[in-house]
């Protein structure tokens, strides 16, 4: 099966669950494990769960993108693997508890240039705010975005950022231009509903009493590239960390209640749902 026929096939058979709210939980400590590959995560807690052997290959796979920072990859792996595997786990597991989305328990770290990039409908990118791209992954990503791919992009801040990850994906799209979500935008409706766009600080800017990282409070951007057809290929969260409200949600109740439960969840599960139904 193709994964735009599974595309299809999400799309008619996704329900979600009548369950507003999620029940505090400590899984996922929000310690960084160091990423090997081809081994499996360690979960550090996260429950694991089995699918259907018959519909194996037809679930969710939260997919992680590994990429180059300038400096290179990194000690313990990069920017890229801010908040892994946590984050990825504990977004698989909510997925599948809280809506009828059946997600695989371990997720995927790639590369953009591997052979298997189009075997997933959504990739998920990290901290991109020092990122390079080189010309091969210039191209797959391209090719991926604009044969059906959606690619979504957190967790990086301030306008210097920004403006290093904007030339970046202007190599990707040199005729194209990221534009402003509007609130009305179904993506923060679609599931659950936002009356403001979601600015998530990570555990860290919180307890120092800040709601944003580095003085960009009230400064959160949701933009989109989008194809010919209106279609979103790539979503930009920029001046908020969506995935640090997964990734630490067992570590404190209060961080939980105020960013994982209210704003990161909710905001996950609509991402995705738009993703895979449009």
């Amino acid at each position: 099966m193709s994964w735009r026929q599974w595309i299809c096939m999400f799309a008619a058979g996704v329900a979600i669950t009548a369950v507003c709210a999620v029940a505090i939980a400590q899984r996922g400590r929000g310690y960084r494990r160091e990423f090997r590959p081809g081994e499996v995560a360690d979960r550090g807690g996260v429950p694991a769960w089995k699918n259907d052997e018959q519909f194996k290959d037809d679930v969710f796979i939260f997919t992680r993108v590994r990429f180059q920072s300038y400096g290179g990859w990194g000690g313990r792996g990069g920017k890229w693997s801010t908040d892994y595997p946590d984050a990825d786990l504990n977004l698989s597991y909510r997925l599948q508890q809280l809506t009828t989305i059946e997600s695989d328990p371990n997720g995927r770290v790639i590369e953009l240039t591997d052979d298997t990039l189009f075997d997933y409908p959504l990739i998920y990118m990290v901290e991109p705010g020092h990122i390079y791209f080189e010309e091969e992954e210039v191209l797959a990503l391209r090719k991926y975005c604009l044969s059906g791919g959606f690619l979504w992009v957190d967790d990086f801040w301030t306008e210097y950022e920004w403006d290093n990850f904007y030339g970046e994906i202007k190599r990707v799209f040199p005729d194209r231009e990221p534009e402003e979500l509007p609130l009305e935008h179904p993506i923060f409706h679609c599931v659950y509903e936002f009356k403001e766009k979601p600015q998530v600080p990570s555990i860290h800017a919180w307890y120092d009493g800040l709601k944003a990282e580095r003085g960009t409070e009230g400064q959160q951007h949701y933009r989109a590239i989008k194809d010919d057809k209106g279609r979103i290929m790539a979503l930009i969260c920029h001046n908020t960390d969506v995935g640090d409200g997964w990734e630490r949600e067992g570590m404190d109740p209060g961080y939980f209640k105020e960013y994982s439960e209210k704003y990161s969840y909710p905001m996950g599960i609509n991402i995705v749902t738009y993703a895979m139904t449009h």
